[in-house]
């Protein structure tokens, strides 16, 4: 069962923590957007109210929640109800397919990464984003998930873990890249983001599909 609950009832606190990490989301906004091509048909799964596909030009969506659906509607993009282990379209529809930190949500996070490799086109992408559960934003998430109003039912994964998930999808991971340095209540201004991973908190796969 989706996990949409927290963010059914709380859209407006959720939007809020943007507002107040404003350098935090700009960070994570320009470590994707460096992966987002100028054309192609792309498509963000769970894409919630749209706060990273609408900027990123990504106007099309997969959502559970429908109270989120709505808010991404307003922000215009074309959201279809649906989740990210059964995506409601045909082989080889998208020639990039996001996911931001939504893995750390779905049921099933094998199966929903095999259901991206089925959408995307040959040679497609998948964009991957998440906090990494090794890293110090990551742990201190951990810390308090019993506490968190959004975090309580999410499972957080360790970047080597998604890299052999997505291995055993048949996909080929191209480039990693990471962002957000310290803690969250210390960032202030955007930061760069850098190759690799294993110092950054918020991290940035890229597969592209055979």
């Amino acid at each position: 069962m989706a996990k949409t609950e927290p963010f059914d009832k709380h859209l407006d606190l959720y939007e809020a923590w943007f507002i107040e990490n404003r350098a935090v989301y700009e960070s994570e906004l320009e470590a994707i957007r460096s992966f987002i091509p100028s054309e192609g048909k792309m498509l963000e799964v769970g894409v919630g109210s749209g706060l990273f596909a609408a900027p990123l030009g990504i106007r099309e969506g997969v959502e559970p929640s429908e109270v989120m659906a709505a808010r991404a509607r307003e922000r215009g993009i074309e959201v279809v109800e649906g989740v990210a282990e059964d995506l409601p379209y045909p082989e080889g529809s998208f020639d990039l397919v996001l996911m931001v930190t939504t893995i750390c949500f779905v049921d099933d996070p094998q199966r929903s990464i095999r259901e991206v490799v089925r959408v995307l086109r040959p040679g497609g992408s998948f964009v991957l984003a998440f906090v990494d559960r090794e890293s110090p934003v990551g742990r201190a998430y951990l810390a308090m998930k019993d506490e968190s109003l959004f975090y309580r039912p999410a499972t957080f994964f360790s970047t080597g873990e998604l890299l052999e998930m997505i291995e055993e999808a048949g996909m080929r991971t191209d480039r990693i890249i990471q962002t957000v340095f310290g803690q969250l209540q210390e960032i202030t201004e955007r930061q760069p983001w850098r190759e690799g991973y294993g110092e950054g908190s918020f991290v940035v796969i890229r597969a592209l599909k055979p």
